[in-house]
């Protein structure tokens, strides 16, 4: 992939929304109410060496304004965050959430760079980036302050600045800079290296594999690292962004680059993370097989492997395992919901009389496909489920007058205009090359100027012009198409697709918090459903879970034939029995496959290789009784698990829900 093309699916496009956004999230002003006694969360015979009001972070629903800490305790550097008390409250944090977001001692050798922003409209913020490649949420600094706090860091850690990127700071960066091989910053090195295992040399392999952190100096059970972070905003020469971009544009292709990269960027380190004071809640039921003397999971040796994996032919050697389980929770599949059914759930008028009812009925079964155009705007919430048949009619031909008027807004751009429009021309160009590769198998879509695929473009067009923030990023054209397929009318599959992107829209941002929320509760859940397995993966250092990115991003399209793929969106729609069941699907293929996993060593490379060979060979039915299963034995804990606002959740109206800010002018 060209260079050029890696900026095109970046989307960064100058918008003017910044001043909206400062006046949207008004500056929080200190006052003696907010001030917090910090005896409790500082560390014992500590130095506070920076201290700063007024930084806050700006989670997808609301702005949160806390007091930013380094701490010194002997040799050894901490961060601190706490949000203040008392003015949070106003914006509905609890005291769980509170906590949540709270970044209590997190040493800086854990810490592997910091990205400093200024915006030309805005404030200046930083990203702290882990030396696991997960990162704290951006800490806005409303009152500056930054050139301060990264001056006292380099007083006390080396801190060096980074020779492709003047705003990154490595923290602890000890590599001389010929060792810096497919570094975190070394984006011109790895775009041909995505082309092709083969370029990459043995020596650069083996400096990658080697590279690991200096964890000295940390006080283990005086240190924690809070239970949500937020991936970095990424800018066209990070090779994170760029990952996120070989993977959204080859989801199946597996390369050692991947490996390289993501081993580089999101290595799990053992003092980091899951560890010190962290809750370890086990929730002991007949989820996980009797223990044995291998429960701490060591490397599993050759003699031992054959005992681990009882059927090699079989993906899912974990399956009397889940027989039982499914028995005991997981309720039988049921027939789709046919017309005569659907009648029964809606009065005269066409009121849904029961909701919920209807809603468990399609979770258990799915609907035939005649009734999916009536119903899957009711449940992706475009109708309100106590609308009239008359209201809907009505609701249609306004939102159809609606439609028009917004993709009227880039046909009419004439061609000297766009000739002005660089973003216009980016996004038309990037749809027209993904419409005419999507699902075109399907005889709906198949064919040499089939009408339905210029409908396709002409919807994505015009919702980059609806929600223009946002805009257009390739994995699109796989959620839109089975709703066109299904509505056969394209004003009501441009309305429907709305309603899809409120609830999957931050899987798209260029920071990709939607994506990292997701992938974070992911491991959390397999942590607390499936330890073996949770830490197989973290001695194999694949607890960043981007084996499962494909898996989140599109909603496992590309995992399910296309009407089972039909049957799984519409039972994930219907939010029962858990609005993230998505994520117990997940923890269900991985639970049922751990065998398979764990028997055969696999590590990121084969890991991912396997995941993407599982497309066409997972039983849905199977798996949707054990997502269920996992989703009740989990309860409340793990919903605990799942930070607030993580997608499909739907946002607050505020307007804020899309916005992106633009990086700094550097």
């Amino acid at each position: 992939m060209l260079e050029s093309e890696l900026h095109d699916l970046s989307d960064d496009s100058d918008y003017a929304a910044a001043s909206q956004q400062q006046g949207s999230a008004s500056v929080m002003q200190r006052t003696d109410s907010f001030q917090q006694s910090s005896s409790s969360n500082e560390l014992e015979g500590a130095e506070i060496v920076y201290s700063k009001d007024n930084v806050a972070i700006h989670p997808t629903q609301f702005a949160i304004s806390g007091r930013l800490k380094l701490i010194k305790q002997g040799t050894s550097l901490f961060m601190t965050w706490i949000p203040y008390k008392g003015h949070n409250a106003d914006n509905g944090l609890s005291d769980k959430d509170r906590n949540l977001y709270t970044i209590r001692a997190v040493p800086f050798t854990d810490v592997r760079s910091i990205r400093r922003h200024t915006p030309a409209l805005g404030w200046q913020y930083i990203i702290v980036v882990l030396s696991s490649g997960l990162a704290y949420p951006p800490l806005y600094f409303y009152s500056g302050g930054v050139k301060e706090f990264l001056a006292t860091i380099k007083q006390h850690v080396l801190l060096v600045r980074s020779a492709e990127d003047a705003n990154v700071f490595l923290v602890n960066d000890f590599q001389s800079t010929l060792q810096k091989t497919l570094s975190s910053l070394e984006l011109p090195r790895a775009v041909p290296l995505a082309r092709g295992p083969s370029d990459m040399s043995a020596d650069e392999s083996t400096l990658n594999e080697n590279q690991e952190r200096n964890d000295s100096g940390v006080n283990n059970g005086s240190v924690s690292v809070p239970q949500f972070h937020r991936r970095p905003r990424h800018k066209v020469n990070d090779p994170t962004r760029d990952l996120s971009i070989q993977v959204l544009e080859k989801f199946s292709l597996v390369t050692k680059f991947a490996r390289e990269t993501t081993s580089q960027l999101f290595r799990e380190n053992q003092t980091n993370g899951f560890r010190a004071n962290e809750r370890r809640t086990r929730i002991e039921t007949n989820l996980d097989p009797p223990k044995s003397s291998q429960t701490n999971l060591d490397p599993p040796k050759s003699s031992t492997v054959a005992g681990k994996v009882s059927d090699e032919n079989s993906a899912f050697s974990d399956s009397k395992e889940f027989d039982n389980l499914s028995l005991v929770w997981g309720k039988p599949r049921q027939s789709p919901l046919g017309s005569k059914e659907w009648i029964t759930f809606v009065d005269s008028e066409g009121r849904v009389i029961d909701s919920e009812a209807l809603r468990k009925r399609i979770f258990y079964g799915g609907l035939d496909h005649e009734l999916r155009n009536e119903v899957w705007g009711l449940l992706l919430g475009y109708y309100p489920y106590d609308s009239t048949y008359a209201e809907r009619e009505f609701l249609k031909s306004v939102k159809k007058s609606e439609y028009e008027t917004i993709k009227n807004q880039w046909q009419s751009i004439s061609s000297a205009q766009a000739k002005r429009f660089t973003k216009f021309r980016e996004r038309k160009g990037l749809i027209e090359k993904d419409v005419v590769r999507t699902d075109r198998s399907l005889t709906f879509y198949e064919g040499d100027d089939n009408p339905n695929v210029n409908v396709l473009r002409d919807i994505l067009l015009t919702y980059s012009f609806y929600n223009f923030d946002l805009g257009y990023c390739q994995g699109m054209s796989d959620l839109l198409s089975p709703i066109l397929f299904v509505m056969e009318d394209e004003s009501e599959a441009f309305w429907c697709f709305v309603s899809l992107m409120e609830r999957l829209g931050p899987n798209f941002n260029r920071d990709q918090n939607g994506m990292h929320s997701q992938l974070f509760a992911l491991s959390k859940l397999v942590e607390l459903l499936d330890s073996p397995l949770h830490n197989y993966f973290k001695q194999r250092d694949c607890l960043n879970y981007f084996f499962c990115f494909r898996w989140i991003l599109i909603q496992f399209k590309r995992e399910f034939e296309y009407e089972k793929t039909m049957r799984l969106w519409e039972v994930l729609w219907t939010h029962y029995p858990s609005e993230h069941l998505h994520l117990y699907v997940c923890v269900a293929v991985l639970k049922r496959c751990r065998g398979k996993i764990i028997g055969e060593e696999m590590d990121f490379d084969s890991l991912l290789k396997f995941i993407n060979e599982l497309s066409g060979h997972i039983d849905l039915d199977a798996t949707l009784r054990d997502a269920e299963a996992l989703s009740i034995c989990a309860g409340e804990e793990g919903a605990a698990r799942i930070p607030p606002g993580t997608p499909p959740s739907l946002p607050v109206d505020d307007g804020s829900f899309y916005y992106q800010q633009d990086d700094e002018v550097l």
